[in-house]
């Protein structure tokens, strides 16, 4: 234990060192410096940076906890989000540069109107303070650290005090990447750390089905696809998590939320050196989505097998396969990882709180010309205030009556379908008002509250965003027709954009990429892994067609993408 502990040490601080050496020329006193990495993101940085913000010890814990009592229908979550990055790269990209947004509620104020963008970025706020940060973040983060390193035994504490511990300590390290290293700091800890989640991550299926298979790795495999073989099926019926319906109502609706508007993540793209950079980094996100099941449900598959029913908890399942198959030599980096994504998640929303609160509350409703090294100073503060009430809440959760991960998504409902309803209709319509979309948000959340956590849920929550999304975009346009908006919406390109080139190999990657999400559904379906034979004949054929049309649909594609690039005319899209 005293080695894994070292290790664990080490390794996180390594990560800190070497993120305070890539970060202590950066301008962190001047705004887009702080908030925006100066507008100089790579790539791989953005799209690690970006996978390992939505990755974190909620997935982990939580969907492993989905797959342990269930099957591979919460799989939706993590592989739908492809279509969602195609868009947001192709289509929501070039408007956000265009417009060289600091944030996504500074849109809708040049859009709609200023109220409109006060409320948009309040939402925005209170979605972190009360889900993100407690629920998603600090909470399983905690879990999974007292679960492998077994605090409340090495302390000699309760559970509960040990979980009290664990948070806060995550809490004071989070903030103070938050505070002091800005966005660059973030970014570039979350690309170590990524490549650590990646590498450890795919070792924890390994290490399983080796435990599995009494040390045969084939032998492991064969029985994870040979008994119970229902457990491999991500084709959800009526009461599984997630139907398979709900991925094309109110799922992709979420996606759009979190991987189009969501400021925690598009915040890397608005820093981003220029829009070929941002849509290689948002597609590149995308493709490793597709392989987030590996990682976030099949070690959940594989504790059941080994542990039958036996856990008090489903979110125990995931900590307590790492503790038990994990190499004690290898333990305490892979901890240190593991607690790199949770500080990951836990610092990246924080530097977006600040930003919102920022520029979208404190400087145009107080101090409209506030110097940059005051706003800086204001954002700090901000962020040590939201780190302390976030790190009193989250060992309440504890308390949630369900699993974690469905707790997590059910609350999310709340801002998600609201945020890309104004965002939508605002790209497709040129006259609707503030009015308009303030009367639909105030809709949207007495209804959805009504429905999901007063009457009950009488239908699955996602389909109910679904359907509140169609009620508020009606909302909208009726509203308009009579206060429309005074002049028609016409978007600009500011002074300060930046090259909008777009990356020449964007089409063939988005074909490539939906064309994984089409394989991997087929194989985890009653026709591919979860037959009752393990493999259903029409598998084979199925593959080999989708296989084709991919192959075909990106050679012809590939053959325009130089006329794609000429079409840019000099850096427009």
């Amino acid at each position: 234990m005293l080695w894994t502990i070292d290790s664990f040490i080490f390794c996180t601080a390594l990560v800190g060192v070497v993120a305070y050496y890539r970060t202590r020329r950066e301008k962190l006193n001047e705004s887009d410096g702080y908030f925006l990495a100066g507008r100089g993101l790579s790539g791989w940085v953005i799209g690690s940076s970006m996978l390992l913000t939505n990755l974190s010890a909620e997935h982990l814990v939580g969907l492993n906890g989905q797959s342990y009592k269930g099957n591979l229908t919460s799989m939706a979550w993590e592989t739908t989000p492809a279509v969602a990055t195609i868009v947001m790269a192709l289509y929501f990209l070039p408007r956000y540069l265009r417009g060289a947004f600091t944030t996504l509620p500074e849109f809708f104020g040049e859009r709609y109107d200023a109220q409109t963008r006060r409320l948009m970025s309040t939402l925005l706020l209170a979605f972190y303070a009360v889900v993100v940060l407690p629920a998603a973040c600090l909470y399983p983060g905690a879990v999974a650290v007292n679960k492998i390193f077994d605090i409340q035994g090495l302390l000699g504490v309760s559970s509960m005090q040990a979980l009290w511990i664990t948070v806060w300590f995550i809490g004071l390290v989070g903030a103070a990447y938050a505070v002091f290293g800005g966005l660059k700091a973030v970014a570039v800890s979350d690309s170590l750390n990524g490549i650590g989640l990646l590498i450890g991550g795919l070792l924890v299926p390994v290490f399983g089905l080796l435990a599995l298979g009494q040390g045969s790795f084939t032998e492991g495999l064969a029985q994870l696809v040979r008994e119970h073989p229902e457990k491999l099926n991500a084709i959800g019926g009526p009461t599984d998590p997630v139907p398979f319906g709900t991925i094309f109502t109110g799922m992709v609706l979420a996606n759009l939320f979190y991987w189009g508007t969501n400021q925690a993540i598009i915040q890397r793209c608005l820093g981003a050196r220029n829009l070929a950079e941002a849509q290689k980094g948002v597609l590149l996100a995308g493709f490793f989505k597709i392989l987030v099941p590996l990682v976030m449900l099949v070690p959940g598959l594989i504790a059941f097998q080994l542990y039958g029913t036996s856990l008090a908890k489903a979110d125990y399942a995931y900590p307590r396969l790492v503790a038990d198959v994990f190499p004690t030599v290898l333990l305490g980096s892979f901890t240190a990882v593991l607690f790199g994504a949770v500080l990951s998640t836990y610092n990246s929303v924080l530097n977006s709180a600040a930003t919102l609160f920022c520029h979208d509350l404190y400087k145009p409703l107080f101090k409209p010309g506030i110097p940059d090294p005051e706003l800086i100073r204001v954002g700090k503060r901000i962020t040590t205030i939201i780190a302390l009430v976030t790190m009193f809440v989250a060992p309440f959760v504890a308390y949630a009556p369900e699993g974690l991960f469905q707790f997590v998504r059910r609350s999310t409902g709340f801002f998600s379908i609201p945020m890309i309803t104004l965002v939508l209709v605002g790209f497709f319509t040129r006259r609707t008002s503030g009015v308009a979309a303030r009367t639909a948000v105030a809709f949207y959340l007495v209804v959805y509250t009504t429905v999901v956590f007063i009457l009950g849920e009488p239908i699955n929550f996602i389909h109910t965003m679904g359907l509140l999304f169609l009620g508020m975009t009606a909302i909208m346009l009726t509203v308009s027709r009579f206060v429309p908006r005074p002049t028609p919406y016409q978007a600009t390109r500011h002074a300060h954009a930046i090259d909008l080139t777009p990356w020449r190999y964007r089409r063939p990657f988005a074909v490539g990429l939906f064309t994984l999400l089409v394989l991997i559904y087929l194989l985890c379906s009653p026709v591919g892994l979860a037959s009752h034979n393990g493999m259903g004949s029409p598998f084979y054929l199925s593959v080999a067609f989708v296989v084709s049309v991919a192959a075909v649909t990106t050679f012809f594609i590939s053959r325009k993408r130089t006329a794609s690039v000429s079409s840019g005319n000099g850096g427009t899209v």
